[in-house]
């Protein structure tokens, strides 16, 4: 969970460690880059888009630059509305994309589109 604001990296982290997730988290792109140069490699990674050092669309774009870390599912989840945002990210490389305000059950959804509900959750 890459996000500036640490009330909302604690909302998403609950509801993805509440799905199952080990979670980690990181206030800005870079520290997100860095968790990963440690040799963590997650199924998913949720970045917000707009961060001081290093927004969300750059952190995307590192992601996909590195072959090491090609698998890595991403989605991002922004309050960025505007269409043409979503389809930059989309074209960055990220697999899906949620707009906050959201609810526990849009960022649930949105694993189950991607194959990465833990089946436990699918209940």
């Amino acid at each position: 969970m890459i996000d500036d604001s640490r009330a909302m990296r604690r909302i998403v982290s609950q509801i993805l460690e509440g799905l199952g997730y080990e979670v980690r988290d990181a206030g800005h792109g870079r520290e997100g880059l860095d968790v990963l140069d440690e040799g963590w490699i997650p199924d998913l990674c949720t970045v917000d888009w707009n961060m001081p050092v290093m927004d969300g669309l750059q952190f995307v774009s590192a992601v996909r630059a590195n072959p090491a870390l090609r698998s890595v599912t991403i989605m991002m989840v922004t309050s960025e509305s505007e269409h043409t945002q979503i389809v930059r990210a989309l074209a960055a490389g990220a697999h899906e994309y949620v707009i906050k305000p959201f609810t526990a059950d849009a960022i649930r959804d949105k694993l189950a589109l991607l194959g990465l509900l833990p089946e436990e959750a699918l209940l």
